[in-house]
């Protein structure tokens, strides 16, 4: 594979994965509507990319725009072809992602999401690009605290947000069963992706209040925020706080290269993946290893639980060992390093 679209690649997670797709050698083609992200994130990735591989001349090309202006996404596709770059395949991260803002505003989310991945599939299936990695979630799970959850566990999302994923891994799968063509889709399920590249120049820039923990450990940390707030202290578990898998977004876009490499190696088929780390980690263990890690303070404050949270969301990422031969390498020290030093760096983000 030499020419990849990316959906959504300005963002958090998708930033860092063009960043390690042009590392791999790969053309990369970006569609993204700047509205949870920044065109200067792109910028960035350009220039870790040059002054790392001065060698090499692969390129991003930008374009704004909804991944539901199906003349637009054409229009990318022949653009592709007459640079002589045919796009190969697609990562696809395209799309609004706070479950917060999909239980206040559900029809948004189905019309973003949903209706979104129905457009990129019809132009994808018009040019006979039929390789597909879907950013997916943990969310689509019904958790069983007491165990690390699986790609066989039960599904049954508890948010807008989760059901829209959920609902497009079905689209995916009754895809990868047509038998007259041969789609090949690796959907990965991620956990709580944080840190940032260790330079310092991209990582996580979200719009307003954070939803996420981290962004918002950052936040009181430069003063930002006044504290942290920590929805519930009574938890079954070492310290009452919820436990969760944290994943060095580096770590994660390596999952994504992996998983577009590996697509050749499929038949036509629907392949689902957990990307964590297997490891639990509580609330006040980041809370304090952030502390600890970067020599600053965070003032926090226990709240009530919040109605469809869990005590212990944490992957199996055994699957993902097997089928890579590979698992996340950054530990929990390097996310709050990486991490702080972003926003040290960028404490008003790419503005």
């Amino acid at each position: 594979m030499k020419t990849v679209l990316v959906t959504g690649g300005a963002g958090f997670i998708g930033s860092h994965t063009c960043l390690r797709l042009l590392e791999d050698g790969l053309e990369v083609f970006v569609i993204d509507s700047f509205v949870n992200s920044n065109k200067q994130s792109l910028h960035k990735v350009l220039k870790i990319f040059s002054d790392s591989f001065k060698d090499k001349q692969n390129k991003i090309h930008i374009y704004e725009g909804d991944i539901r202006d199906k003349n637009l996404l054409i229009k990318i596709f022949k653009e592709a072809q007459i640079l002589k770059k045919p796009i190969d395949g697609v990562i696809h991260f395209a799309g609004l992602k706070s479950v917060k803002e999909s239980c206040k505003d559900p029809l948004l989310y189905w019309n973003n999401n949903l209706i979104g991945t129905i457009s990129l599939l019809n132009i994808m299936e018009e040019f006979n690009c039929r390789k597909l990695i879907f950013s997916s979630s943990a969310t689509v799970y019904k958790y069983n605290s007491n165990k690390l959850i699986n790609e066989n566990e039960k599904l049954n999302p508890s948010n807008p947000y989760g059901q829209t994923k959920l609902a497009i891994e079905k689209i995916l799968y009754e895809l990868s069963n047509k038998k007259e063509d041969k789609w090949k889709i690796i959907s990965l399920r991620y956990f709580n992706p944080v840190g940032a590249h260790p330079s310092g120049l991209i990582g996580e820039c979200p719009n307003g209040i954070p939803n996420n923990i981290f962004p918002y450990i950052c936040g009181v940390a430069i003063g930002k925020f006044d504290y942290l707030k920590i929805f519930g202290n009574d938890w079954p578990t070492h310290d009452g706080t919820g436990i969760r898998d944290f994943i060095h977004v580096m770590d994660l876009a390596k999952a994504h290269t992996l998983a577009l490499n590996h697509l050749k190696k499929l038949e036509n088929q629907f392949l689902v993946i957990n990307v964590g780390t297997s490891i639990g980690t509580s609330v006040l263990d980041l809370v304090k290893t952030f502390e600890r890690v970067n020599k600053c303070k965070i003032k926090y404050v226990f709240s009530n639980r919040r109605d469809g949270d869990h005590a212990r969301v944490v992957a199996d990422n055994s699957l993902l060992l097997k089928t890579f031969g590979w698992e996340p390498k950054f530990n929990l020290e390097e996310m709050c390093k990486d991490g702080w030093n972003w926003q040290q760096k960028n404490p008003n983000g790419y503005d």
